[in-house]
């Protein structure tokens, strides 16, 4: 991959699911365990995700899914979005696929009127830490979590 600028960031499209499962499942069990919320949130990425007001992007390069990541909607009244479910390829990590797919993602949140971003992760994962960080994102606490490897949530307050 020579040239970011030919990989395009799609919205959600039913031909990607697969590829949005995979590489989410693939980094995961890389790292930790797969978790039951995992498997709900992957499976049912529409129901959950695209129905409840949520995007899914995903990072196209000739036809493959080079990366993607969520939006969910948030019901709640900390954040408006919470950032999940990014992964990249291994096979292109460190190309800038990940900060296209987050820039695309708080762009789009940014249209649809959010003022927050909320994100959870794990500090073993510096490369994302750090990529979060550079796009603004700033730790904080008191959140509860659904899954067991969240050590390091992270918000983004969109200036509107």
């Amino acid at each position: 991959m020579n040239n970011k600028d030919q990989v395009e960031i799609a919205a959600y499209n039913s031909k990607y699911q697969k590829s949005f499962k995979d590489l989410n499942i693939e980094w995961i069990s890389n790292y930790f365990e797969v978790e039951p919320n995992d498997i709900k949130a992957l499976d049912h990425a529409e129901e959950y995700i695209i129905n409840k007001g949520g995007e899914i992007f995903s990072a196209v390069l000739n036809d493959e899914v080079l990366g993607v990541c969520a939006l969910i909607k948030s019901d709640g009244k900390n954040y408006d979005y919470e950032l999940a479910k990014m992964a990249v390829s291994p096979k292109t990590q460190g190309k800038g696929v990940g900060l296209l797919l987050a820039e695309s993602a708080i762009k789009w949140a940014s249209e649809k009127g959010a003022s927050k971003i909320y994100l959870e992760s794990n500090t073993k994962l510096t490369p994302a830490i750090k990529l979060y960080e550079k796009l603004g994102f700033k730790r904080i606490t008191g959140i509860s979590s659904a899954y067991n490897r969240v050590d390091i949530q992270m918000l983004l307050t969109l200036n509107s």
